[in-house]
């Protein structure tokens, strides 16, 4: 089950949630302009149960899905927070055990923590073919707490500065896997997408492919250099992230980074996420399969 269509929500209570989400607005506002459609004849539970995440609609891929084998693993992070850990899930199909290597992938969560969404997306990843390494950016706190509400104000209350060099750590330990065929991709979600698009900046070499979904670039300072493929997945609708595409291709441009941009028509941002009433099935699942081909193509020896 998953939502199918959210045409019943005005579009502004998804403007407002956006704010929400990404700190522009705080609960309390959140909530007394949601009461302002509830007037205006809404149900309030309509409202909450649609913008609110339900992750029991997010798993796509059981854990106990016998082609994929998914545990928790830490690694060493000196300029982060001295140790992260992640989840991690490997192929088991197609003759795994006589696989010498396989290509990787980080996933990189919103800016609320390793959230259920974010691990299936993981499962999904390994059930291509692919080993995933989805690390928590809120495991030196304790983890993600359960909520989405908690998880943002834990996150909103660490230095970004090391929860970045985490996902740096993150990403050349998941390269250095024993199992790895030296090929790391990287794919993000909002926050998630900013990293995927930083660390394609913060160091060269580090990404063979990167797809950010509505994600933000890095700063102008660090894009010279970026070299790896780049796949920009947007929404329509996505105002606040859509506004820094045009300097970012400028850049990109001038660099001769090779790169290709999908704008889904009628899609807000968070698009992908099943876990709530944005969700657009059809783009979700078009912009998947683009995430696929590109990393097969460039991930694969």
């Amino acid at each position: 089950m998953s939502y199918q269509g959210n045409d019943h929500i005005p579009k502004e209570a998804f403007d407002w949630y956006d704010e929400y989400a990404h700190g522009l607005m705080d609960r309390r506002t959140f909530m007394k302009k949601l009461g302002t459609l509830v007037a205006a004849g809404y149900s309030m539970a309509l409202l909450t149960s649609a913008l609110l995440p339900n992750y029991a609609l997010a798993e796509q891929v059981s854990f106990n899905d016998p082609d994929i084998k998914a545990n928790y693993t830490t690694f060493e992070s000196p300029k982060g927070h001295g140790t992260g850990q992640g989840y991690l899930v490997i192929p088991q199909s197609n003759n795994a055990s006589d696989k010498a290597s396989w290509p990787v992938v980080l996933v990189v969560h919103e800016n609320r923590g390793l959230n259920p969404y974010i691990k299936d997306v993981a499962r999904r990843l390994a059930k291509a073919g692919f080993i995933a390494f989805a690390p928590d950016a809120l495991y030196p706190l304790g983890g993600y707490p359960g909520n989405d509400d908690d998880g943002r104000a834990m996150q909103r209350s660490m230095d970004r500065e090391k929860i970045q060099n985490d996902f740096v750590a993150a990403a050349r330990f998941l390269k250095a896997h024993p199992l790895s065929n030296g090929k790391l991709g990287a794919v993000g979600f909002c926050f998630g997408g900013y990293i995927v698009n930083y660390l394609a900046a913060v160091e060269s070499d580090l990404l063979s492919a990167g797809v950010p979904f509505y994600g933000t670039p890095a700063s102008e300072a660090l894009r010279k250099n970026i070299k790896a493929p780049l796949l920009i997945q947007l929404g329509e609708l996505d105002e606040r992230v859509n506004n820094t595409w045009p300097d970012y291709e400028k850049d990109l441009k001038a660099q001769g980074v090779p790169y290709q941009m999908h704008m889904y028509k009628g899609a807000k941002h968070g698009f992908h996420n099943d876990s709530t009433a944005r969700y657009d099935k059809e783009n979700a699942e078009l912009a998947w399969q683009h995430t696929l081909a590109f990393f097969n193509t460039h991930l694969l020896l």
